[in-house]
């Protein structure tokens, strides 16, 4: 869906359900419930963060710096939650702030949202701000409830410096 299709199809009422999705998620994964984000996620669902130099980048051909199917996404949480896990324990700190949420339907009724981000982590005395635009794709669940078939977090950053990883959930 073009981004001039995607405003003429612009639904209101669509659009203050997906913000209060996007809040609830952001809630969850603040709060590190990790495992119950997980259940935001259809079984075919997917997890993209392309790479700062090609954010249109097609996962089918194209580097990421994230492309999780919902295996490797349960082996990514899995291991978050791990104290093993030395990038992310103690848990960073994180709240994230989502404005411009816009949603509509296209013609397979697959919802599509678009919103800006930022997420803001501490960790060890450091301050990281990851800045972007989520471009998510969801349908309804059996229960009418929206579930991601691709969710979408695109960086506005030049590179991951000082970052270097992106070890928590955009």
């Amino acid at each position: 869906m073009t981004t001039t299709s995607f405003r003429a199809e612009h639904d209101a009422a669509l659009s203050a359900e997906a913000e209060r999705f996007l809040y609830e998620e952001a809630d969850l994964l603040d709060d590190w419930r990790l495992p119950e984000w997980l259940e935001l996620f259809l079984p075919e669902g997917q997890y993209l963060v392309p790479s700062t130099d090609l954010p249109d980048g097609d996962p089918g051909r194209d580097l990421f710096l994230v492309q999780d199917d919902r295996f490797l996404l349960e082996q990514r949480i899995g291991s978050l939650m791990k104290r093993s896990a030395h990038a992310e324990y103690p848990h960073s700190r994180t709240r994230r702030m989502i404005s411009n949420v816009v949603a509509g339907a296209d013609a397979e009724g697959r919802i599509h949202i678009r919103a800006n981000f930022a997420v803001f982590r501490m960790r060890n005395g450091a301050f990281d701000t990851y800045v972007g635009c989520y471009r998510h794709v969801l349908e309804r669940n059996e229960d009418g409830a929206l579930r991601y078939l691709v969710r979408r977090a695109v960086l506005d950053l030049a590179a991951l410096r000082p970052h270097g990883k992106v070890s928590i959930i955009l």
